[in-house]
């Protein structure tokens, strides 16, 4: 039963839906399904003394999806023509400037602290969507693994502080809150932009797609 591939996606699926209601029920940005379900399934794994490589045989099946899931940001683009068309100029130089201080910040610090090549090529897309910075880190010689828990940490980070931050420096048009926090916490920020509003969470879900095109010419460039 452990080696079926339907194994891993079903524990996978249940991890998750336990992490949905989790965070329904206490409604607190901490309790995040996606952090939650990771918490679950090591801890199962490490309890019955079941293999990475067993459990994903079903956790391949989910990677498949992230190709298509990459696709639809063009649709959410596509929603948002409205905002995008009135806002442009501040979404492309908000998200360029954004993803150019991520991949920057990254490249210098990793430079000053000695971090070797693939650890380093593996953290400068953490500021993108999961399927996108896997794809730069793998075409750059980074390690997917620890770029995926880079990005996690990143989005969680950012969907924590992003209320702070914003009441900090006073940051109070809608279009610049979004583009903040798209460009730097990517889905899971965008979650939190939600409920911060309909049109901060629309320019933080536009800001996702600008901020992988930018991310991909600027990781190419530092490497």
């Amino acid at each position: 039963m452990i080696q079926n591939p339907l194994f891993g996606l079903f524990i996978t699926i249940f991890a998750y839906c336990i992490g949905i209601s989790i965070n329904k029920k206490f409604k607190r940005t901490i309790y995040n399904p996606l952090a939650i379900a990771i918490i679950l399934i090591i801890i199962f794994l490490k309890v019955f003394n079941i293999s990475y490589e067993d459990y994903s045989r079903g956790g391949d099946i989910i990677t498949l999806f992230l190709g298509p899931a990459t696709a639809a940001l063009a649709l959410s683009v596509y929603r948002q023509r409205r905002l995008l068309k009135k806002h442009f100029l501040a979404i492309f130089v908000g998200t360029g400037v954004g993803s150019l201080t991520s991949v920057g910040s990254i490249a210098i610090m990793g430079k000053l602290l000695n971090i070797d090549a693939p650890t380093l090529s593996s953290l400068l897309p953490k500021s993108v969507t999961t399927p996108i910075a896997i794809a730069i880190s793998a075409s750059i010689g980074g390690i997917p693994a620890v770029t995926v828990a880079a990005v996690i940490i990143t989005g969680l980070l950012g969907s924590l502080f992003a209320p702070l931050l914003i009441k900090i420096f006073n940051i109070k048009h809608p279009v610049a809150q979004g583009v903040g926090i798209g460009a730097c916490s990517h889905a899971l920020g965008t979650s939190k932009a939600i409920e911060l509003g309909e049109d901060i969470g629309a320019m933080s879900g536009i800001s996702i797609a600008f901020s992988g095109l930018f991310t991909v010419i600027f990781a190419l460039a530092f490497y």
